[in-house]
Order: structure tokens, then C-alpha cells, then sequence
């Protein structure tokens, strides 16, 4: 329409002498790209796309292609008047190359690719196993397409699929008959705490990134990170068979759950309620999630339990008792009585719980534990507070400048925020907006924070805020006014008098 409507000015205006000129109106060649997943593709010859990619199915070249072909768990053919100008890519599958098929770039094969002995590509010529190998990894396809996309595990009709299953199924059990300790204490945690248990895998698995890039940044602690990952994914494991045990005694109740013969016989079962619900669709992606996160939350709780009771606390040194006044001339020692006064006697009584926590402070004998819970207004104008002081200090350190290169500066702000909160837990048992706002933290045993349990409470309220503030929120609707990462890491918030000693 618009080279009508051209060419008719042009006639307007340049009379009939215009209509004995050529006038060359160029073609513009838009890209046609070829994708097909799941499905097959045939480029018949005489017929030309920019490029081909196949996933999960088989294709066909007897055309032109202008850039690469690459076909992933499929079967690939070059038909003799096949012309690629990119590059001929089969992974996890099977080639074909016919006489007269060229390809101007490099040849990959991961798998078997058949050739004729004068082909010669003009790149790379590079091919990776065999047709049997290829065929093989092909076979994934109808794994993918009645199973993953299904959103199941163990599709029936699959004999690999059953053989795989059964390999994991005899390793889990040689792994519950030698660590039947801590797949005990895994199962324990679940019977006991499920929904913590739940919980604390959700906030494993979220922290574990921020934990890893701490350590990188760190530079000293990427020695670490090595470790944390082999932890993680031995808890993962463990924790998994736990889940097996666990789901087994809710089934057939477990008298002893020390007994071997009773927790193979709860494994047993539980692992074929678990293969089970891998064939169902929907239900397998999802039984397979559960069980990962409860496992990691068990495994997690089970080695929290352990590492304390290898590392006890020291005993709280009681109270000398008063001393006791002897009568005159010997007889029964007797406790000196107190006069009471008539004013006294009128006073209505209270309760030793219900005293003052100043006046309890200032004769040395109160314990923080027997202060009032702090309100979700008080701890939420003592992290005001913290965030602006750490938002100050990151401005005056300049963390923009002097992590240049590293990620952004949100990142760095939060990675401060944690070392500042572990920090001045770990140190003074509250931070400075703490200090303002007369709140301390302590443990739900009453003993002081320490590193490792001022770590877990800064890493796990990350996730507290993450999820839209929940954490923080939960402390309007629980009974002791503690948070997610409170009831994570045993912690309580109390509100102190003023003249307490920071």
C-alpha cells in the first residue's frame, strides 16, 4: 500500500516521464526462528529459517538454515540438501549427517552421530559417546512429558524409572540400619515438632544463599563454604529418611523408638507410601517437596538438640541460705520472725510475680525472666531505631564505595544490619535501640545469648521480614510475644526498668 501510494506521487509530480523509471523498493527479510519442545520439526527443502531448536523431539533438515541447529533428547537428520551456516548441535540424543549435507561451523555431539566419511565441517568436528548412549538419554523424554510435566516422580510404565527407584530405595535403607542415631533423632523431631520442624527447613533452605555469600564476601570464610554445603545436603539426605521413619510410626504406632527392628519396620512403610504418591500426579512434586523440607528442618532441630547437650551450660551457683540465730542456753535453732505492723496487715497481698521489676532490680534477686514480655510497639520502636542508626553508619562507611564491584548496596546495607544486631546481641544481650527503649533479650532458660544463637536469630529474621513482615506480626498472636526467629532461635523480648545495668 505504501509503494502505491509513492509510486502515485511521483506520477502526480513528475508527469509521464516518471513512469519510464525504475523504482527499486527494497525487501526486508524478518527472522523466523524455529522452536519446537516436546514436538517435531521437519524443514522440507527449498524451504529456509534463521534457526532451529528442538527440545524433546526429533528433526528433520532437507532446507536451509542460517544459524545453528540444535536438537537436546531428540533425534537430529541433514538430509543431503541440508545447508547450515551456524552450527549442528545434538545433546542427549542422536545424529545423522547424509552425503552432501554442509555445515559451515562446528559439529557437536553428545551421544551417537553418524557421518559419511568425506564430511568435513568447517569448524570443529566433535562427538561424544555412542548411538546406545544416545538413545539412552533420549529415553528421558517420555520420563518428561507423562511424568515431570505431570508433576509426578515414577511413571508407572517405565521400567528404568522403577530400577532407579529401587537403587535410591536399597541406599536409603543402608543408610537408616548404619546412622540409626540420627535418623532417630530426626523422626523425634517430627513426631514431636512438626510444624517447627517445617518451618525451620523453610528458613534453611532461604538462608543458606545469604549464609554462602557472607562467607564469599567475607574472603576468610570461602574455606567454609564447602562445608556448609556438604552439611546441607547430608542433613537433606538424613533428613529425608527421617521423614520415611516418621510418616511409618504415624501409620503403625511404634512402641519403642529406640527399637531397630520397629523404626525398619516404620521406614519400610513409609517408604512405600512415599513411592506411592511419587506415581500420582501433582501429588508426587509434592510429597517429594514435603519431604525435603521437613527433613531439613528435623535434621536441623536434631543437631541443634545434640550440639547442646555436648555443650551444656554451667550450672546457675544457688544462693547462700541465711544464716540461722541459736537460741540462748542451746535448744532448735529457729528462723527470726518478722513484726509485722497493723498498717501491714491491711495492705492487700501480692504476688512474688506480680512485684515490681524495679524493686526487684535494686535488691539484686530478680531475673530477667520475670520481667513483662515486650509489646509488638515497644519492639517495633527499637528496630526503627536500629535501622536508622545502621542506615547512618552505612552512609558514613560509604558501603557503595567500598563494595564497588561486589552486589548492590541493599545487599551490603542488610549484611551490616546482621552483624550489628549478632553483634551487640552477642555482646550487651540488645542493640542500641534496645538499650533506648529498655528491652533485653534473653533465653528461654534464662541464660544469655551466645554467638552461634545470636547468629541464628539475625539470619532467621531475615526471613521473619521476608515474608511480608509475618514473623514480626505473629508476635501480636502469640502468647509469649515471640516472633518466628524468637521461637527459632529460644529467645525471649523483655521490657527492663531504667535503672537496669547495660
Amino acid at each position: 500500500m505504501m509503494t502505491r501510494l509513492l509510486f502515485a506521487l511521483a506520477l502526480l509530480a513528475g508527469g509521464g516521464a516518471v513512469g519510464a523509471q525504475e523504482i527499486d523498493v527494497p525487501r526486508i527479510r524478518f527472522s523466523n526462528p524455529a522452536v519446537r519442545v516436546l514436538q517435531n520439526f521437519t524443514l522440507k527443502a527449498g524451504e529456509a529459517v534463521r534457526q532451529v531448536v528442538v527440545v524433546g523431539g526429533d528433526a528433520t533438515i532437507e532446507g536451509r538454515v542460517d544459524g545453528d541447529v540444535v536438537v537436546i533428547l531428540g533425534h537430529a537428520q541433514l538430509a543431503g540438501t541440508a545447508e547450515i551456516s551456524g552450527s549442528f548441535v545434538v545433546i542427549g540424543g542422536t545424529g545423522a549427517i547424509a552425503e552432501g549435507a554442509q555445515v559451515h561451523e562446528d559439529v557437536f555431539a553428545l551421544g551417537g552421530l553418524e557421518a559419511p566419511p568425506g564430511f568435513n565441517p568447517g569448524g570443529k568436528h566433535i562427538a561424544i559417546g555412542t548411538a546406545s548412549l544416545g538413545d539412552r538419554l533420549s529415553g528421558l523424554v517420555p520420563w518428561l512429558t507423562r511424568g515431570l510435566v505431570l508433576g509426578r516422580l515414577i511413571v508407572p510404565d517405565l521400567g528404568w524409572v522403577w530400577t532407579i527407584a529401587a537403587t535410591f530405595l536399597l541406599l536409603n535403607l543402608l543408610l537408616n540400619l548404619v546412622f540409626d542415631a540420627p535418623v532417630r533423632a530426626c523422626a523425634s523431631a517430627l513426631r514431636a515438632t512438626p510444624a517447627s520442624a517445617f518451618l525451620t527447613g523453610l528458613l534453611v533452605m532461604l538462608l543458606a544463599g545469604p549464609l554462602c555469600l557472607v562467607l564469599a564476601i567475607s574472603v576468610v570464610g570461602i574455606a567454609v563454604i564447602p562445608f556448609v554445603i556438604c552439611a546441607l545436603v547430608l542433613g537433606a539426605v538424613i533428613g529425608r529418611i527421617g521423614f520415611a521413619r516418621w510418616l511409618g510410626m504415624t501409620v503403625v504406632h511404634q512402641d519403642d523408638i529406640e527399637s531397630r527392628a520397629q523404626s525398619l519396620r516404620s521406614f519400610l512403610i513409609g517408604s512405600a507410601m512415599m513411592c506411592v504418591a511419587y506415581a500420582i500426579p501433582l501429588i508426587g512434586i509434592l510429597t517429594w517437596a514435603m519431604a525435603g523440607v521437613f527433613g531439613l528442618g528435623a535434621a536441623m532441630q536434631a543437631f541443634m538438640r545434640a550440639y547442646r547437650r555436648e555443650n551444656p551450660r554451667p550450672p546457675r551457683t544457688a544462693a547462700p541460705a541465711p544464716a540461722v540465730a541459736a537460741p540462748m542456753g542451746g535448744g532448735v535453732p529457729t528462723a527470726p520472725v518478722e513484726t509485722l505492723s497493723a498498717s501491714a496487715l491491711d495492705e492487700p497481698f501480692v504476688p512474688v510475680a506480680d512485684l515490681q521489676p524495679a524493686a526487684a532490680a535494686a535488691a539484686g534477686t530478680a531475673d530477667l525472666l520475670s520481667f513483662a514480655r515486650a509489646t509488638f510497639v515497644e519492639r517495633l520502636a527499637a528496630f526503627a531505631l536500629d535501622v536508622v542508626l545502621v542506615v547512618i553508619a552505612a552512609q558514613i562507611l560509604r558501603l557503595d564505595r567500598l563494595f564497588e564491584g561486589y552486589p548492590s548496596f541493599e545487599r551490603n546495607l542488610l549484611m551490616l544490619a546482621v552483624v550489628y544486631h549478632v553483634g551487640f546481641w552477642t555482646w550487651k544481650q540488645t542493640t542500641v535501640g534496645g538499650i533506648i527503649c529498655q528491652l533485653r533479650l534473653v533465653r528461654t532458660d534464662g541464660n544469655p545469648l551466645l554467638f552461634a544463637e545470636a547468629l541464628v536469630r539475625g539470619l532467621t529474621g531475615i526471613f521473619s521480614l521476608a515474608v511480608v513482615g509475618l514473623g514480626f506480626f505473629w508476635i501480636l498472636r502469640d502468647p509469649e510475644r515471640q516472633a518466628w526467629h524468637d521461637r527459632i532461635a529460644g529467645t525471649y523480648v523483655v521490657k527492663v526498668p531504667r535503672n537496669w545495668p547495660i
